[in-house]
């Protein structure tokens, strides 16, 4: 499932962002489908500190959830196919029923996709403050539906994606303290992969939580 999710993800990014523009996060000499790994402390320190403006910000101008490869299962339901500890029943479609999830941010086991959402481990929100604002309307379709880096969106329980909300790590992490560090390293590997910025605050709160943290070398395909 994953190398399928990583495939078709590869060929709508391709399609989605051409032509695309360029990383707004670095000067370095990368494009995008390039991969790159930098441990995390270093890919921190080369996202570009800028204030937010969440001037114009509408959550549907990032159109979601999309049905990339038309197999009648949207990008909410792909993710739940794939990361799903016990495989929920699909009929018709592709509707869901049954199967179990784990939910990280909160350590909880959810029974069933009810009690779930798919989060955008960077909100839509927070990406628009961060450089979205000025994408194409086809570069956030491609960012709100991302299944080409399984770290982009995942399944938590509902409480805990509507506890967080459009936050960054300054005001909100998991109450699930033993996924912290992988939760900054993730957000500093989905920042890297879009060229977006952070703000100051931002950038202290995840430096603070990564000194405790390994500093483990994060790969990313950039997607700009």
């Amino acid at each position: 499932m994953l190398v399928a999710r990583t495939a078709l993800s590869a060929a709508v990014l391709a399609a989605l962002l051409t032509p695309l523009t360029a990383h707004t996060a670095s000067a370095a000499p990368h494009a995008p489908g390039d991969t790159i790994t930098t441990p995390v402390r270093e890919a921190l320190a080369q996202l570009l500190v800028r204030t937010e403006d969440r001037t114009g910000y509408q959550r549907t101008l990032f159109k979601h959830w999309i049905d990339a490869d038309k197999d009648g299962c949207n990008t909410r339901n792909e993710v739940l196919l794939e990361e799903a500890v016990v495989a929920p029943e699909r009929t018709g479609a592709c509707t869901l029923t049954g199967g179990q999830w784990y939910s990280p941010y909160d350590d909880r086991t959810i029974d069933g996709p009810r009690g779930l959402d798919i989060d955008h481990l960077v909100p839509l929100a927070e990406a628009w403050d961060s450089g979205a604002s000025g994408w194409s309307p086809e570069e956030r379709e491609a960012y709100a539906n991302d299944l080409g880096d399984t770290r982009d969106l995942i399944a938590v329980s509902a409480t805990s994606n509507r506890s967080k909300a459009d936050q960054d790590p300054a005001t909100w992490l998991p109450s699930a303290v033993g996924y912290r560090c992988t939760y900054a390293t993730d957000w500093v590997a989905d920042k890297t992969r879009w060229g977006l910025t952070v703000d100051a605050g931002e950038q202290v709160a995840l430096g603070e939580l990564l000194e405790d943290c390994p500093n483990i070398p994060v790969t990313v395909t950039l997607a700009r």
